[in-house]
């Protein structure tokens, strides 16, 4: 299915590493231009460096996502490139662990602009842009915003915060036909997922355990599965959907898990 996108420009978050990296593959699958925000140098640059190599395009800016300056400057050097923008893929993200018994102000201050904060800030600097092309935003939340998870309060706050300025921005940019969306996770087996999965004795054990309880086949999302939709609720495809949760998830948020 053609989607539409080919030399769209669109920025994604933490799009070098997880699932932020299959939504950048997902997009240059589809022939649109990601550009990259991430902290990360060495893996944004070799990403890029690759996909270039491979005679497409994909472009990248270093940044600390919770830094308002840095947000600003980062949406404003792919204006300045490219000038336009006509997508917005919050992804960038982390939890955290910093929970109601054993966190403090500052770290649940700081979990929320590690996971929330620069997703109003990125929208806000690429509005203008937005507004003229009549883009598209997709933000990426978690299953711990209805699920709770244990231990990590900030993390599911933010998340929690993602799915209200879906909707919220569903609902303010109704005038100016831009769409917004989002993809929930639960269990996508990624590079830091695996890492988490090692620390246990008996990791194998562990993650049938988790896999067990995901209903549709057993088993984890992959992140291409997350992109998939990520870039379908992006293009003109999906144009009468907007202010959506769409839980990619296998069934696991939402059925009963006896099954």
């Amino acid at each position: 299915m053609d989607l539409n996108l080919k030399n769209k420009v669109v920025i994604v978050t933490g799009g070098s590493k997880g699932i932020g990296l299959g939504i950048t593959e997902a997009l240059l699958e589809e022939s649109a231009i990601p550009v990259i925000i991430s902290r990360n140098k060495a893996s944004a640059e070799q990403l890029v460096n690759k996909i270039k190599l491979e005679g497409k395009e994909a472009d990248y800016f270093i940044a600390e996502l919770t830094d308002p300056k840095q947000c600003k400057k980062a949406v404003e050097y792919v204006v300045e490139k490219y000038g336009r923008i006509e997508g917005v893929i919050n992804n960038a993200g982390v939890n955290d662990g910093v929970s109601l018994e054993n966190g403090n102000y500052e770290d649940f201050i700081e979990s929320l602009k590690r996971n929330l904060v620069h997703y109003y800030l990125i929208v806000h600097h690429a509005l203008p842009e937005l507004k003229k092309s009549k883009g598209s935003i997709v933000n990426i939340g978690s299953k711990t915003s209805l699920t709770g998870q244990g231990g990590t309060s900030g993390y599911a706050s933010a998340n929690g915060g993602r799915n209200a300025l879906t909707r919220e921005w569903a609902v303010e940019l109704l005038p100016y036909g831009i769409r917004a969306n989002a993809v929930i996770v639960a269990e996508c087996y990624t590079p830091l997922y695996d890492r988490w999965i090692k620390t246990f004795d008996n990791p194998e054990e562990r993650l049938k355990q988790i896999t067990d309880k995901i209903p549709l086949e057993n088993r984890m999302t992959t992140p291409k599965e997350i992109a998939d939709m990520v870039v379908f609720l992006l293009s003109e495809r999906s144009s009468h959907t907007t202010g959506q949760l769409i839980f990619v998830d296998g069934g696991y948020t939402h059925l009963d898990r006896s099954l």
